[in-house]
């Protein structure tokens, strides 16, 4: 609310008109505060990381009883290598629905249902099973996946592997972490003491420019090497140090940007293939500063 008083008695034009711009200033900047804060019905970040946090939680839910029930009549495939499943459906409809219901003029993008709104503030990035293959097959390895971007730029993040009791969530400035405990890369300096993981999302959409040329590269030069099928736990888990890297091609956003916020929070560096900030379009790489310049000149040499 704007305070008023008269000036009536104030013989000095000049100041009058001061006085007047000056409260019409300060009614303009609480109006774009009031503005700002209806756009997050008036919370606060921790409020935002609470709801975000019960969120996935109650979504992680919904997977693990779907999962024992699953039929194959729950099963649709958009390739014949690349599954989706009612439960992928159900549980996007399920977030989109909450996410709505408590910001109404917030944006979402699913993997399911795509993008919904145009306000270009704020965009939820949903990725309501990440794993489906794990998912489908009984394994523990898939998680939800959910960030938050705001005017383009990544703030939020949570991930969580329902089966596996793993939540992880970041904020931008804030630190990542663990089922509330907080987390960081890795310090291994040589690809001789590392695990990293990858993928093979180029394999199940036929490409025929894929990951093997790099596998067979990087993988001789490793300890060892890990194949989760899931990337939101693949980053997570460089992002607390259970990885020492990661690397895939032919990700999408929703595949990552959860995890990306968490892997920079926690200390990482994340790019694609050419050390950009093309990702996941050109590829995406994730280590700690010792080991990411090295996997980028092994995925540089790849391509010359």
């Amino acid at each position: 609310m704007c305070l008023w008083f008269s000036l009536e008695k104030t013989n000095d034009e000049i100041l009058k008109k001061l006085w007047l711009s000056k409260l019409l200033l300060i009614c303009h900047n609480l109006l774009d505060e009031t503005n700002n804060l209806d756009e997050t019905n008036n919370n606060s970040g921790a409020d935002l990381i609470a709801f975000l946090k019960n969120l996935i939680t109650l979504a992680g839910d919904i997977c693990i009883k779907e999962q024992t029930n699953l039929k194959a009549d729950d099963l649709e495939f958009k390739n014949p290598k690349d599954l989706v499943t009612i439960t992928d459906k159900k549980v996007e409809s399920f977030l989109i629905q909450k996410i709505k219901a408590r910001y109404p003029k917030h944006d979402i993008l699913g993997e399911e249902t795509g993008r919904s709104g145009e306000s270009g503030r704020f965009l939820w990035i949903i990725d309501p099973i990440d794993g489906t293959t794990s998912f489908v097959h009984g394994q523990p390895f898939y998680a939800v996946s959910i960030a938050l971007e705001k005017q383009g730029e990544l703030i939020l993040g949570a991930v969580y592997a329902p089966v596996l009791g793993q939540l992880f969530h970041g904020e931008k400035g804030k630190g990542a972490f663990l089922n509330d405990v907080p987390i960081q890369v890795s310090r291994s300096k040589k690809l001789i003491d590392a695990v990293m993981a990858t993928g093979f999302a180029c394999l199940r959409a036929g490409l025929k420019e894929n990951n093997l040329t790099h596998f067979n590269k990087i993988v001789p030069q490793l300890r060892d090497i890990r194949r989760y099928g899931s990337a939101a736990i693949d980053l997570c888990y460089v992002a607390c140090g259970k990885l020492d890297g990661f690397w895939e091609m032919n990700l999408n956003i929703y595949d990552i940007a959860a995890g990306v916020l968490i892997v920079r929070e926690a200390g990482g560096n994340i790019s694609d293939f050419s050390n950009a900030a093309h990702y996941p379009e050109q590829g995406i790489v994730a280590a700690n500063s010792y080991l990411h310049p090295v996997l980028i000149e092994l995925l540089r040499k790849d391509n010359t």
